[in-house]
């Protein structure tokens, strides 16, 4: 079976790849489950930059096959805000006070105005190997006040029009069909395969 490290601590994430890629027979270990993990420092200007150097880092450090991911919200209003710095918005990867300061920003901003779209970012690197890059997105608007009890970070207030629901109100199935995550991750496996293979 093949096992790789998913870079990264957010449970909602690992169960969200994990049900892509366990049917494939492939151990996913979050950060969670390791010991000694080194600070990663997201210094990049791009999703793609900190995705990789997040995958670069747990690679060297534990020399396993490693996969990451960084998302984020684009909110038009906002000239873009909060994009690479969705986690941090509102201080420490806090999701009640990012979206607090979320719709504190927005105060004022109706309707169509309050357009936005979630970017992902998903990337596999392994020693002496040319990474994989997939991305994908999806685009709705932020409602003004949480609704939907599922999901993290966003969801609750990113509403998806063809669905008339929140992301916190779709099962994660209806989730991952139509998500930004999804779409990359799809994306992301009808290449795996091959470079996996290629990079043996």
């Amino acid at each position: 079976m093949t096992e790789l490290i998913f870079a990264s601590k957010n449970e909602g994430k690992v169960r969200e790849f994990r049900e892509f890629l366990t049917p494939l027979g492939i151990t996913v270990r979050s950060l969670n489950e390791l010991v000694d993990v080194p600070t990663i420092v997201e210094n990049g200007t791009t999703f793609a930059e900190n995705a990789l150097i997040k995958a670069r880092t747990i690679a060297a450090t534990f020399q396993q096959p490693v996969i990451a991911d960084d998302a984020g919200l684009v909110v038009d209003a906002l000239n873009g805000a909060p994009g690479i710095y969705s986690a941090r918005y509102a201080g420490d990867h806090d999701d009640q006070a990012n979206n607090t300061k979320l719709l504190k920003e927005l105060n004022g901003v109706v309707g169509d105005d309050r357009s936005a779209s979630f970017y992902s970012v998903i990337v596999a690197v392994k020693p002496n190997a040319a990474p994989l890059i997939a991305t994908g997105s999806v685009t709705g608007r932020i409602l003004e006040e949480a609704r939907g009890d599922d999901g993290f970070g966003y969801d609750p207030l990113f509403f998806y029009e063809p669905m008339q629901r929140s992301f916190a109100e779709l099962s994660a199935s209806e989730k991952n069909a139509v998500s930004h995550r999804g779409n990359a991750l799809r994306k992301f496996m009808k290449e795996f395969s091959q470079w996996w293979e290629e990079q043996q």
